[in-house]
């Protein structure tokens, strides 16, 4: 008699769809047990409102969780970033794969470059987090662009561009990787010119806290390094009391000499949307080997940056 499937609770749109595809394999193998899709529709999937407007944070997620939380569903996949950094009780993230490129990427006209856009080119994105970072870019390199918000699936923001509705639209490389188009990216952004959203490029793999012997099977695809980042990251993100349509970017990183990690470096960044005013700030420390020592870290930064002015910068801030 074979196993009963588990069933992995999914967002439905592609990207969702693709990625949980990979994780369902990937637990299939570890637990030689077979893997449903469980396809729940999210508010943040039917409703048309800008996410900023929406609240953002957990808008996708919830309707996952509650699913989980009924057992319709024995564990659910969601992008890391949009899960907020509040733990929810009754569940725990089990895993957190080895990340994917935590880049934003530029899907342009003519395939340019975000330095060869044209004076005045339209720039769709749904991240204010993005908007400041490309605003502010643009005022120190004396490039005219307009920032569009924009928001839905790839296809449909990748469709702005080829209509000639918009010049560019900012993506993040992982979705584009993981729907497999990133070939279509026109341009690469350097961290140092965009700091990306927390969390992003990984995933979480959540289930129900009492499920003992499914979190020991998903905990052989966590990535330790990855779940330090993000941790770090996210303590940041939540000690600055903002939600995912904040304007903060986030990204910690390894530094290592040959081939031996010493370090691990956390950049911040926070600023008003139109580019005026950014609060950028950087700390290194050893590689955290607790959640303890991870939270820290960005506790630490966050603190830098509200001494540096950063809370006034947020905008409304998450309640």
């Amino acid at each position: 008699m074979t196993e009963k499937a588990l069933r992995l609770g999914t967002r439905r749109s592609k990207l969702a769809m693709a990625q949980s595809g990979q994780v369902a394999d990937a637990v299939s193998q570890v637990t030689g047990r077979p893997v449903e899709l469980v396809e729940i529709t999210t508010y943040g999937d039917v409703s048309r409102e800008h996410l900023a407007q929406i609240g953002g944070t957990g808008v996708f997620v919830a309707a996952l969780r509650e699913a989980l939380l009924r057992g319709e569903v024995d564990f659910a996949v969601h992008s890391l970033k949009d899960l907020p950094t509040a733990q929810h009780e009754g569940l725990v993230v089990a895993a957190i794969p080895e990340r994917e490129d935590p880049r934003d990427v530029v899907v342009a006209r003519d395939a340019r470059k975000l330095t060869d856009l044209p004076r005045g080119a339209r720039i769709g994105t749904g991240a204010p987090r993005r908007m400041a970072q490309l605003n502010a870019y643009a005022r120190t390199h004396g490039m005219e662009i307009e920032t569009v918000p924009i928001r839905g699936n790839v296809d449909t923001r990748i469709g702005y561009v080829r209509s000639g509705e918009l010049d560019a639209v900012v993506l993040a490389a992982a979705g584009l990787n993981r729907v497999g188009r990133i070939d279509e990216v026109t341009d690469f952004l350097s961290v140092d010119t965009v700091l990306p959203a927390p969390g992003q490029g990984a995933l979480a793999i959540e289930c129900a806290a009492d499920n003992a012997d499914l979190i020991a099977a998903l905990a052989e695809l966590d990535d330790p390094f990855t779940r330090a980042a993000v941790t770090a990251e996210r303590s940041l993100l939540a000690a600055l009391e903002a939600g995912c349509s904040a304007p903060v970017g986030a990204l910690a990183d390894l530094l290592a000499d040959g081939q031996i990690v010493k370090e691990m470096r956390l950049r911040g960044v926070v600023g008003t949307t139109d580019g005026s005013t950014l609060v950028q700030l950087s700390t290194t420390g050893p590689v955290p080997e607790t959640h303890e020592a991870a939270m820290a870290l960005g506790r630490e930064l966050a603190t830098e940056m509200l001494a540096q002015g950063a809370a006034g910068l947020m905008g409304e801030r998450a309640h």
